[in-house]
Formats: C-alpha cells, structure tokens, sequence
C-alpha cells in the first residue's frame, strides 16, 4: 500500500519562544492537512542542549493523532532523551527503533557520538539494522533513518560533521533490497542525493535553514520560515519527496 510520511529535523528546543513558537507552527499545520499523514518522522536535534525540559517540552509540541517517530542527534542526551521523551529508564546506549506503518517497516537508528557533532552507527546498531531488516516478513518494504548525512553536500558546515564510515552501512544495506531510501536531517537544509545506490533525501530543519556558499557568507538564515518534507513510498517502492515550508 502507499504510505505517506512526513519529516521534520533538528527542532533545537531550547526553551525560547522563538524555538517553541516554530516548532508549534509546524505541529499545528500537520495536524490540520485535510489527509493526515501515515506517521512524522523526527531525525533529530529535537533539544538544543539534551535537558529533561526540553524533552518534556517536545513531547508536548509532538503529541499528535498520527505516530511520531523519532531517533537522536548530536545536540540530544540519551539518558534525558529515553526518560522525558519515551518514558523509559534513563539509559545511555543507543536509541534505535523499528515501527511499522502500513506495510513499510521505519527503522530509526541512532547515529550519535555522545560529545561529538560527527556521526556513526556503531557496531551494536549495525547489527541492529541487519537483524531487523532479515526477520521482515518478505513483502515488507524498509526506510532507514538517521541524523548526520552519510555523503558531502557541499557546504563546509555539515561537511565537516558527517556520518563516519558510511561505507559499512553501504555494505549492509547490500544485503538488503527491500530498503528503499535513506532518510536523515542535521544539515538544516533540504537536499537529495544518492548513497549506496539507493535515495539519500535530507529533511529541512525547523530551527534555522542554511544557506549555501554561493547564496552568501552568512551560513544561518533564520528568517526563513521552517521547513519540512513529504514522502510518499508508493507500490512498487518508489519514494517520491515533495519539500514545503510552514508560513
């Protein structure tokens, strides 16, 4: 069946009217589409500095009709991010969760390095996937997300905290047709490439949206409005990603 799935990022929650007010509008324009959406998916930086307030606060702004799908980035805790958020125990492995939506499994992993802007998903989330991915029923297509983008996307700021070593995700995803797309945030900017043969499509951010080299010196444009992204997986697997901005 088709899904249709949204995607927003790197919220930055930090407590402020202005990181509130922003995160607010998106939610509030969600929840009103005419077609709600199959679920929203969250890659990451949902707190700007990891504390239980700011995740109390971002389980208030996404509490929604729809399941909301999160996973990690650089700017969250998981210890805080587990208990104010997911209502579990506090706990500092990764966070790496699989969801099934009308026949899509939504594989949200875990690509934080605590104390560090670069990505990685370590040993245990690579085995993870891999098991996840095998014990699908046969005819259960699979999305990947994460947070730090495992290609260059020509700007020096997301550039320099990528995902490292892509190149053993590559390999797995190998072993894994039924994936259809891989999905992250962290650059602040919407932008689709490819990785390891299959889609790379990169959410927009909520908080502040980059601007490129050649779009001037000041990389943060906070007077753009926040952004996120739709992505319907159609019959035979096909994502098609239309981008929007909430005004």
């Amino acid at each position: 069946m088709t899904v249709l799935l949204a995607q927003i990022s790197d919220l930055h929650l930090d407590g402020t009217e202005r990181a509130t007010r922003r995160a607010v509008r998106v939610m509030d324009h969600l929840r009103a589409l005419p077609r709600p959406v199959d679920a929203l998916l969250v890659t990451g930086d949902i707190a700007d500095h990891g504390t239980e307030a700011e995740y109390e606060e971002a389980a208030r702004i996404l509490d929604a009709p729809f399941p909301v799908l999160t996973c990690p980035g650089n700017h969250d805790a998981r210890p805080a991010y587990r208990k104010a958020l997911l209502g579990e125990a506090p706990a500092t492995e990764p966070v790496n969760r699989a969801h099934h939506i009308g026949g899509t499994a939504v594989l949200m992993c875990d690509s934080t390095i605590p104390g560090r802007d670069e990505g990685r998903l370590d040993a245990r989330t690579l085995r993870w996937i891999d098991t996840t991915l095998r014990e699908l029923p046969e005819d259960t297509r699979a999305l990947i997300a994460f947070h730090q983008p495992p290609v260059e996307l020509h700007h020096p700021l997301p550039d320099s905290a990528m995902l490292e070593q892509p190149g053993d995700l590559a390999a797995l995803l190998a072993a894994h047709p039924r994936v259809a797309a891989v999905l992250t945030g962290h650059a602040h900017t919407a932008a689709a490439s490819t990785f390891a043969g299959l889609p790379l499509v990169v959410g927009p951010a909520v908080t502040w949206t980059l601007r490129l080299p050649w779009e001037g010196d000041r990389p943060a444009d906070r007077d753009q409005p926040p952004g996120l992204a739709y992505h319907v997986l159609d019959d035979e697997g096909r994502l098609t990603t239309h981008y929007r901005v909430v005004l």
